[in-house]
């Protein structure tokens, strides 16, 4: 036991064997003071943490006081054993004195051995980290078990803490395992760090080469000229500069501020700069004059398409108010501009499309097609939201930007084969884009602008007027283009097709000829249809033939309408109505599909068995219908038409409507179903100069029907003369070219027994004594 006086350390933990320097304060000078009095220099060094004092500390003695570099007072000391801390006791002077016994060092035990060897090979590791060379001798040096632990006070990445705790280890075993465990852990971190660290430095290695090399590359591009122009990266003076309306202005100068505070690694500055590339790329201010000389505007429709009146009358009709207008300078009202939203409706090959192409030319503006067959997705026509990866405009946006003009010709192809998806209906997209009272405000998702389309010429074209969504039809004015006579379709062939397949064929007008009958054979014989498409391909069939033979013969070549056959085959359509009604039973009726107007023929036959309807030819709904509201007129009022009252009655009667493969609906057939019914019932053939269409009641009214003009143009394409209609479509006879209208006799009924007696020839035998007939088709 002796009495020490006792040297607080509040920054430093002080083990046997230890050598450190210490600040002298007024506490610790008073320390130094009373040891140097005693003559021994001995005194008790002790941690003090968080102001207490340790139950541990080190029996030390001082070797030398004196001053440090920076002049402060200083002392250096040097542990000597470990020593409990006893009770305080009195002594000279200042400082405080207390009891300490000095703690006896056990022999080291069991796996002491081991655990040097284990510390020593880790803290041979941390120091060849650190490059301490001269400590690793002096720590291999050491036999000492109980040195080498203690000199982990000299360890910089050991914690105050842990050194006390080290201090008052009552072994070296257990000061040698708990050194171990802290040494792994220093270890592992110092692994984790410099990985961290290896990785940080490799990422600013490569962008500090990649900077270089940008540099490097742009210096080249300079040298040799090919710089970008001065200002494009400065989006905030290609903003201010540009010629942006002013909201479009203000929402640009917010984003160029947005891509200054953004950092150029982040994902936000390139979707920026793609938006400001996309705003900056508008026509906002740029439009063309339209072409004010309607003559001359005439003259290119007209050059560009033969017929087609309803819609070259529209557009003249259009630049006629624009220039009136213009005259009077009368400018938009409401924030409308003078565009307009025409939907063109017809089957395939009558010039729908290359119509939008004309428009454009004869009103001097830029054309555009759009083409919306097969679109499913909404943000095709509004555009993605920009938070998107990959997000762009909609297709309207796109055609502003690639016509390069704010009031272009947009031409909406195939606007009837639109449909829904899972990403939206884009036809109901359409409905701002169509709508001319709210389309000067359209806003696409990606621009998120207002973006006036008032000024566009939006042609949308649709085979199938029936599948276009009401809502959209009704905003867009519709105007039909139901087919070309024989005598157009002549007229187009020869100004039109012919001269493109010729060229086409590398063949000159003086090598190759093709007379005005025989485009008319094969407009009538060859390619019976609504437009010109297979009229085109059969010259183009012709063209390649002749181009064969001049290989061998180069004498001229003429084809004639008897020449057809070589170069074509036989005709593929021939009149086959006066065939086909040649039996009683059989009408011929006047049908719309997507392809245009055609003549159907229906077939009726009677035979024993259960009394019945039975219905064949994939008809719908519609049809079965109007069969059987035509066979209970008749079995109705048999008697009063002249018919014979046994024909319909306990027979199984069969109505077929060729062709079986071809799905038919609709009301309009329902005349045509009475006179077929009524030719079986009276044995009287229906005439075959006659077709006809209209729907029935009950009572017998002809009620009106769609689609006159294509019926009627497929009765004259087909060869029939006379034609019966309800009496009030009369008024669809307008719309009918004169030269059809001169060759049908048009025959305009309420009544069906007024369509039977027209239509049935007059009777030449008893019809009781036909009996059963069976008809099929021709």
């Amino acid at each position: 036991m002796a009495t020490l006086p006792v040297l607080p350390l509040t920054d430093a933990v002080l083990l046997p064997g230890m050598v450190i320097p210490v600040t002298l304060d007024p506490t610790t000078q008073a320390a130094v003071d009373a040891a140097r009095a005693t003559g021994d220099h001995k005194l008790l060094a002790v941690p003090r943490l968080d102001g207490e004092y340790g139950s541990v500390g080190a029996i030390a003695t001082i070797e030398k006081v004196g001053r440090l570099p920076s002049g402060e007072p200083a002392a250096v000391i040097r542990g000597i054993a470990r020593a409990r801390i006893g009770s305080g006791v009195p002594g000279p002077g200042a400082a405080l004195w207390v009891e300490a016994s000095e703690i006896d060092e056990p022999a080291p035990a069991g796996k002491a051995r081991e655990l040097a060897r284990e510390y020593r090979a880790l803290v041979t590791s941390v120091l060849q980290q650190r490059g301490a060379w001269q400590v690793i001798d002096a720590v291999e040096r050491m036999t000492d078990l109980s040195e080498l632990a203690d000199s982990a006070g000299y360890a910089p990445w050991l914690s105050l803490a842990q050194k006390t705790e080290l201090l008052a280890a009552p072994d070296v075993t257990a000061r040698l395992e708990l050194l171990v465990g802290w040494v792994k852990d220093h270890l592992a971190e110092q692994e984790v760090t410099e990985q961290i660290n290896s990785e940080v430095r490799e990422e600013l290695e490569k962008t500090q080469r990649e900077f270089l090399l940008r540099q490097q590359l742009a210096a080249i591009r300079k040298e040799l000229g090919e710089d970008a122009p001065e200002g494009s990266a400065d989006y905030r003076a290609r903003v201010e500069t540009a010629e942006l309306p002013e909201k479009v202005r203000e929402a640009a100068l917010r984003e160029v501020g947005k891509l200054e505070r953004a950092s150029d690694a982040s994902p936000e500055a390139g979707w920026i700069r793609t938006w400001l590339d996309t705003v900056l790329e508008m026509p906002w201010s740029t439009r063309t004059a339209d072409n004010t000389d309607l003559t001359a505007a005439r003259a290119v429709l007209d050059a560009d398409h033969a017929g087609l009146s309803d819609v070259k009358d529209r557009i003249l009709e259009y630049l006629a108010v624009r220039n009136r207008r213009a005259e009077r300078d009368l400018g938009v009202v409401g924030g409308r501009g003078s565009g307009a939203v025409l939907a063109l409706a017809g089957p395939p090959g009558v010039g729908k499309t290359s119509l939008g192409e004309s428009v454009a030319r004869a009103l001097g503006r830029k054309f555009v097609r759009v083409s919306l067959g097969g679109v499913r997705d909404e943000a095709e026509i509004r555009g993605h939201r920009r938070t998107y990866v990959g997000a762009l405009p909609g297709r309207i946006v796109r055609a502003l930007r690639e016509a390069g003009s704010m009031n272009p010709v947009v031409l909406l192809d195939e606007v009837d084969k639109l449909s829904a998806g899972y990403a939206g209906d884009p036809a109901a997209a359409l409905l701002e884009v169509l709508d001319p009272a709210q389309n000067h405000t359209f806003r696409d998702h990606y621009l998120e602008v207002d973006l006036d389309l008032s000024d566009v010429l939006f042609l949308a074209t649709a085979n199938v007027v029936e599948s276009i969504p009401g809502p959209l039809l009704d905003r867009m004015e519709l105007v039909t283009l139901d087919g070309y006579t024989e005598d157009e379709k002549v007229a187009i062939a020869r100004d039109h097709l012919l001269p493109r397949q010729r060229e086409r064929a590398g063949l000159t007008a003086d090598e190759i000829d093709v007379d005005s009958s025989a485009l008319g054979r094969i407009a009538g014989e060859y390619t019976r249809e609504a437009g010109v498409r297979q009229l085109e391909r059969a010259l183009a069939k012709i063209m390649r033939k002749v181009a064969v033979a001049l290989t061998d013969d180069p004498t001229p070549v003429r084809v004639g309408a008897d020449d057809l056959v070589r170069y074509l085959g036989r005709p593929k359509h021939t009149p086959e109505s006066a065939e086909r009604t040649a039996v009683p039973g059989v009408a011929t009726g006047l049908a719309v599909t997507g392809a245009g107007g055609d003549v159907l023929f229906i077939e009726a036959t009677s035979m024993e068995g259960e009394p019945g309807l039975t219905l064949t030819g994939q008809l719908g709904d519609v049809m079965k219908e109007s069969a059987h509201i035509a066979l209970s007129y008749l079995r109705a009022n048999g008697r009063r038409l002249g018919l014979d009252p046994n024909a319909l009655a306990g027979r199984r009667i069969h109505l077929h409507v060729p062709a079986g493969a071809v799905p038919k609906d609709g009301p309009s057939a329902g005349i045509t179903m009475v006179t077929a019914l009524a030719s079986l019932a009276s044995g009287r053939p229906v005439r075959p100069e006659f077709g006809m269409t209209g729907e029935v009641t009950l009572s017998g009214r002809v009620l009106p029907i769609g689609g006159v003009k294509q019926k009627l143009l497929a009765a004259h394409r087909a060869g029939l003369t006379e034609v019966i209609i309800p009496a009030r479509n009369e008024p669809d006879l307008d719309d009918l070219p004169t030269e059809v209208r001169e060759a049908l006799t048009v025959h305009t009924l309420t009544d069906v027994a007024d369509v039977l007696a027209l239509a049935l020839r007059p009777a030449e035998i008893d019809p009781a004594s036909l009996g059963d007939q069976r008809l099929t088709a021709a």
